[in-house]
């Protein structure tokens, strides 16, 4: 990755207030880059504008509103001329065992996590595919490849980030487009501390699984092993690299925990092999 590369790209970041967005548009100035912050707070961010007056675009975002988005976009597209790398960033987690998390509690997630990072996907496209090339960046967790008890619900809508960044590689990976799929684990931003919160119901049955998430939550924020800045610097190396990973997973813990996820469902391939061969209509019929 060399500086001047960098220098020459516009990035396209949402929930950039806080967080790994945040980290990460300091950064990308820090080396020259063109960067669109947006946020729903936009106060968080005017330092940014006030110090790299030259680079840095603040604008106000928030992902569930369709006529933000477009509005974005086309101010971004008019200030700097184009989008080069899109960075969905923007979403939040929320704590408790499926049964105790209610539709009120859950369902803005999914419009953030996941609709808000179709929305703003499907309106920078067009203009990646006119000028033949991009780089989409989607933040996913470690909890997108293997499920936490007590994060049934984020795990859902990362899960659901996984499979549809797999399949938008493969269709716009022929249009000069690529994708990264980011696969964070514990990292110490504010995510614990500002994440959406606890389920409102709690019930005693789901304290030895779910509980103990909960827990986790209240007592590990700030001791997370993950570096921001760290993740912020592997992510722009990943974009820049010759050949972009598919998946980037960051953090030492993310590996040992997609290991076990594989050996397990590789001993229920193996044992169930029989049985799921013998789903099929014999050959010929």
């Amino acid at each position: 990755m060399s500086v001047d590369q960098v220098q020459q790209r516009v990035w396209f970041i949402t929930g950039a207030s806080a967080g790994f967005g945040r980290v990460l548009a300091e950064y990308l100035l820090g080396l020259g880059a063109m960067v669109v912050a947006t946020s729903r707070k936009v106060e968080q961010l005017k330092e940014l504008e006030v110090a790299y007056p030259a680079t840095a675009l603040i604008l106000a975002l928030d992902v569930t509103k369709q006529s933000q988005v477009d509005g974005a976009v086309a101010d971004a597209v008019a200030r700097f001329g184009r989008i080069d790398v899109l960075v969905n960033n923007a979403g939040y987690g929320m704590v408790g065992a499926v049964e105790e998390s209610a539709e009120e509690e859950f369902r803005p997630m999914f419009e953030t996590n996941v609709f808000g990072l179709i929305r703003v996907t499907q309106a920078v496209l067009p203009q990646m595919r006119k000028q033949g090339t991009g780089h989409v960046v989607n933040l996913s967790s470690i909890g997108g490849l293997v499920s936490t008890p007590g994060f049934g619900m984020y795990n859902a809508t990362k899960f659901a980030v996984e499979g549809l960044s797999e399949a938008l590689a493969q269709e716009v990976g022929p249009l000069g487009i690529g994708l990264t799929i980011v696969e964070p684990g514990p990292f110490r931003t504010k995510f614990l501390g500002r994440a959406g919160g606890e389920a409102a119901c709690r019930i005693a049955d789901y304290e030895p699984t779910a509980g103990k998430m909960r827990a986790y939550f209240s007592d590990q924020d700030g001791k997370q092993r993950g570096d921001p800045k760290l993740a912020a610097a592997a992510i722009v190396k990943a974009v820049e690299a010759e050949h972009p990973p598919l998946h980037l997973m960051l953090g030492g813990m993310t590996l040992a925990r997609l290991k076990g996820k594989i050996e397990a469902l590789q001993k229920d391939v193996a044992t169930w092999e029989a049985t799921t061969s013998g789903a099929d209509f014999p050959e010929g019929e």
